[in-house]
Order: structure tokens, then sequence, then C-alpha cells
């Protein structure tokens, strides 16, 4: 029973530190937590986001980003917007897990 216990302890901890970065994208604005826009360069990004490929690898609000299949997995529901004007975040996918990461931190709140 004891085991039982700890094993359940452990899963929900872990499910707080991923925080938000189980991420499933929503066909419509209206069901979005967060409107993002994928800028060109990233200069202009507020996260530098890294696509993992499982979600035993989801960061804890640190741009390791996992697109779940399902939304009832997902932390945030994110929407992608057509238009730097109309997103609360914007970001640029990197090519490496080492270059993940928020560039503008006032914007943290907005996966947490």
């Amino acid at each position: 029973m004891k085991k039982i216990f700890l094993l359940l302890t452990i899963v929900a901890a872990s499910a707080l530190f991923a925080r938000a970065q189980k991420v499933y994208s929503v066909s419509s604005e209206a069901f979005a937590d967060v409107k993002v826009y994928v800028v060109s360069s990233q200069a202009f990004a507020d996260l530098l986001v890294y696509k993992v490929s499982s979600e035993a690898f989801v960061g804890n609000n640190d741009g390791k980003w996992y697109f779940e299949s399902s939304e009832a997995f997902a932390k945030k529901k994110i929407y992608f917007v057509n238009s730097e004007a109309f997103a609360d975040l914007k970001i640029y996918f990197v090519d490496s897990e080492a270059f993940a990461g928020w560039q503008n931190k006032s914007k943290m709140y907005l996966m947490e």
C-alpha cells in the first residue's frame, strides 16, 4: 500500500512539474488558452521552442514542447494566429534542445 501511495505521489508531482509544456493545437481561437505566432527569426521570439518526440521529455516551462494528439491530456491549448499583432506569445522553432528557452521572461506566465 505504501508503494502505491509513493507511486501516486511521484506521478502527481511529475504532472505539476511538467507545467504546461504538453500542448494541443486547437482549430479555433475561441478554444485557445494562448494565441501563438511563429516568427521568422529567433531574434524576434519570446520563446524558443524545441519539439520533443515523447511526453517523457517535456520541459518545465523551458520551451520543450510535446504536441499531444488529444486535447484532454494537454496542459495548454494553443492556437496559431496568422498575424503577430493578434499573438499573446511569439515563438521560434529551434533544431536543438540546447537552444530552447525563454528570451522574454515576462511572458512565462502564459505557459504556466
